[in-house]
């Protein structure tokens, strides 16, 4: 084996965080799979449909727990529990969270209470209110 050989490898550098320049020069480029009909899909949606994916995850036992979702997502144990709890909400809250145009101001944060809620019905009534007096985006008032 005296033989000369080349090999040549290739590293993606961008593996690790981004910066919010870097993200945003990005994104000029490419179309996000929700963007492609030019409707955002809100970040509540995305959270949600993460849990249930997770969840998923888990039940099939690909994934052994909170703490190893946890370290593939590169979030803290907190927050995989928070995203998780997403769960806790009534089916059709969460499907209406899935659906739901763009509303300013719904956020995973105005949902904790919700979730701590046992009882569905009581989860229905708190949901319509806080979705009620927000404003769709691109409503006129």
């Amino acid at each position: 084996m005296s033989g000369h050989r080349e090999v040549t490898y290739t590293l993606d550098f961008g593996a690790g965080r981004q910066n919010r320049r870097d993200h945003k020069a990005r994104s000029d480029r490419q179309v996000p799979d929700g963007d492609a009909a030019g409707v955002p899909i809100p970040r509540i949606a995305r959270l949600m449909a993460l849990a249930i994916r997770l969840e998923g995850l888990l039940r099939d036992g690909t994934i052994r727990d909170y703490a190893e979702l946890a370290r593939m997502g590169r979030v803290t144990r907190a927050r995989m529990t928070q995203i998780m709890k997403l769960l806790d909400l009534a089916p059709d809250i969460q499907e209406q969270i899935l659906f739901l145009p763009l509303i300013q101001g719904l956020n995973e944060r105005n949902l904790r209470p919700i979730a701590n809620r046992i009882d569905w019905e009581e989860q229905r009534r708190m949901f319509q209110t806080i979705t009620a007096p927000m404003g769709r985006i691109g409503d006129s008032a």
